[in-house]
């Protein structure tokens, strides 16, 4: 069964809390939390006040998207303000200074996690396949929500899937962009097991029955 990790860019930031409580009493696994700098992608979003915020408030595994220039300089703040899992992109920095992040990551014991961009090829991810607990696929361009899932993005996940099996390695596939009931149901066939969805579940009427349809079942009532 699917993770569901709903993206917190897309909630109602003027009662956040509230929005995380929906969201976890509909079933959802995970929070994930995108964190851009306007350098690496066009926007600005939240940082680490927000991130000591939430994790105050909730629980829940905090999956950090860094999607922010050599990421390294910020691993251990976000780390200390309750990630979980910190997450940064393969084109960010020089692969010397990713592998080193990668590494901190997981001597601050936090979970350490790989994003590839849709036009990274996925062979990008092998210099650092055995230093990562999680490799996201981008299924949209990252720095705004609300786009278009990329089908052509499912090879990807399958091509990291057969080759995670090779090795024997336990590393997590993440998708993030555009994720509905449809190309989640794709998505988890090609390899996926953590799924990322920001409007499909906070625009949703009612996110508990989103969750369920995202995990490939009937709803069975859940929170609106």
């Amino acid at each position: 069964m699917p993770i569901i990790a709903p993206s917190l860019l897309a909630a109602d930031f003027a009662r956040l809390g509230e929005e995380i409580d929906s969201v976890r009493a509909g079933g959802a696994d995970w929070l994930h939390f995108d964190v851009m700098d306007g350098l690496f992608v066009p926007n600005l979003s939240i940082g680490i006040p927000v991130l000591e915020s939430v994790r105050k408030h909730t629980d829940m595994f905090l999956d950090v998207h860094l999607m922010i220039r050599e990421p390294g300089r910020y691993v251990r703040r976000f780390a200390e303000a309750g990630a979980d899992l910190i997450c940064l992109h393969v084109e960010s920095d020089t692969e010397e200074n990713i592998r080193a992040a990668l590494r901190e990551i997981r001597a601050l014991g936090k979970k350490a996690g790989l994003a590839l961009k849709p036009g990274t090829p996925w062979d990008a991810a092998l210099p650092f396949i055995e230093e990562t607990d999680l490799i996201l696929v981008m299924t949209v361009e990252p720095g705004f929500g609300g786009q278009k899932f990329m089908p052509d993005m499912l090879p990807k996940l399958g091509y990291l899937q057969d080759t995670l099996e090779g090795f024997g390695l336990e590393c997590l596939l993440e998708v993030d962009g555009g994720i509905d009931p449809l190309n989640a149901a794709l998505s988890v066939a090609a390899g996926a097991r953590v799924l990322v969805a920001g409007s499909s579940v906070f625009k949703a009427g009612n996110r508990g029955e989103q969750i369920a349809l995202l995990r490939g079942r009937p709803a069975e009532g859940g929170n609106s």
